[in-house]
């Protein structure tokens, strides 16, 4: 017994000295309170309070970083302010609706954003904020049956490479397996890659919401790697691809002259000097970088899908799209398959445009002709980009006579805000009987 009380009492006082040697730990003082009128971001990571969004569309931005000398947001280039608690505070001006990439710059060094959700952008990791448009819940999650996207991997025997794309399949996919569905390939932009358009663009829930309003036929989404992330990074040397960045302009077999860009810089995809050139006339005379993925979706992409899912493959039952340089590549692809597809969507092309004369082997100058192999072709643009991604090819085709539809979503440039609204347009009018 006595053993165990000197044991005793010699824990307690070695407790007692340790507590001495140790000082205790401050005490921090608990965290303002965030802003009145703010809400967090959606593309916070779980639990993230900051970055926060007000009723003016104004993001609110709280990071600690104590031994850091500045930091600026890339979203307006936006200063925040150390405080003494080694918090860095600051707001940006007002943002436009929608989806933005942004980093965050620490002395001069750019990060993601820890409190952030990551995206794909720009041929890099990037942070990303959503700000609500008010009115507009097209895109958000509901309560409706919810399809699935998968990942599908799949070897490509005329390159010899194992290749990945990202498939939506409407709600009912599964309930009834002797049922077969229409297919939209559907194609994302420059720095981008297969994941942009289930992340950034909410296509699952832009497809769910309009399935189970009935405005939107059930369909299969196919989201490849269309080759031009790795086009960004290859331009990039002397400044090109940094946001805000311009493609020419022009365009081959141009009806008319194409006119400069004079739109604000793009918030959404920024673009890089690789769109310079023009379809298949990269340096040399050589194929441009993003040529190589049509022959990929023909011979490999396709065969694959429908072999692994239950598909209509027909053309009459199949759609190509995409946007920015995506849309490039469609017009490029069409062209050369319009016996695989009767639908097509263009959505911010930059270029492409083959012209009125010669467009779709002469088809473009034979309207009736054209209006019988191709059901749906969509074009469209944001209302604050330059008139060649959109605008212009509206007006040619329409001198011209060339059934088409045309949409320009209102207060919306370069981004993902515009191609949201695009989508959702464009899969409405799909597979019609």
């Amino acid at each position: 017994m006595r053993k165990f009380i000197n044991f005793i009492t010699l824990f307690l006082f070695a407790g007692a000295l340790c507590t001495a040697q140790v000082p205790q730990m401050q005490q921090q003082a608990p965290p303002p309170p965030p802003p009145p009128d703010t809400k967090p971001a959606s593309t916070n990571i779980v639990g993230a309070e900051y970055p926060r969004i007000d009723a003016q569309r104004r993001a609110y931005f709280r990071l600690r970083a104590p031994e850091a000398q500045s930091i600026v947001v890339s979203l307006g280039n936006t200063a925040l302010t150390k405080g003494e608690d080694g918090y860095w505070t600051g707001v940006t001006a007002p943002l436009d609706p929608g989806f933005h990439y942004y980093t965050i710059r620490i002395n001069g060094v750019d990060v993601a954003d820890p409190n952030s959700e990551t995206f794909f952008g720009s041929g890099k990791v990037m942070s990303g904020i959503e700000v609500p448009e008010e009115g507009v819940d097209f895109y958000d999650i509901k309560k409706v049956p919810h399809g699935n996207i998968v990942s599908f991997w799949y070897y490509a025997e005329s390159t010899g490479e194992h290749r990945q794309a990202f498939v939506y399949t409407p709600p009912d996919y599964n309930k009834d397996i002797s049922k077969r569905y229409p297919v939209l390939y559907l194609q994302h932009g420059m720095g981008e890659d297969r994941r942009a358009w289930a992340n950034q663009g909410k296509t699952n829930f832009i497809l769910d919401n309009l399935i189970a309003e009935g405005k939107a036929k059930p369909m299969i989404v196919v989201m490849e790697d269309g080759g031009i992330a790795a086009g960004m990074r290859a331009a990039r040397p002397q400044g090109a691809g940094a946001p805000g960045a311009r493609p020419a302009p022009g365009a081959p077999g141009q009806a008319q002259p194409q006119q400069t860009q004079t739109a604000r810089p793009a918030q959404g995809q920024p673009q890089g000097a690789g769109q310079a050139q023009r379809p298949g006339q990269g340096p040399g005379g050589m194929p441009s970088f993003w040529d190589g993925f049509g022959s990929v979706l023909i011979k490999d992409l396709i065969p694959a899908i429908d072999a692994s899912f239950r598909t209509l493959t027909n053309r009459e039952n199949r759609a190509l799209a995409g946007l920015s340089l995506g849309g490039t590549q469609t017009y490029q692809i069409t062209q050369a398959n319009l016996d695989k597809f009767a639908n097509i969507g263009i959505f911010s092309a930059p270029f492409g445009f083959p012209g009125v004369e010669t467009g779709y082997n002469g088809l473009l100058s034979k309207p009736d002709e054209f209006a019988k192999l191709v059901k749906v072709f969509y074009i469209s643009m944001g209302s604050k980009e330059g008139p060649n991604t959109g605008r212009s090819i509206h007006e040619q085709l329409e001198k011209a006579g060339v059934k088409h539809v045309y949409y320009e979503a209102p207060g919306t440039a370069h981004e993902f805000q515009t191609w949201r609204k695009s989508l959702h347009g464009f899969a409405q009018l799909l597979f019609k009987n």
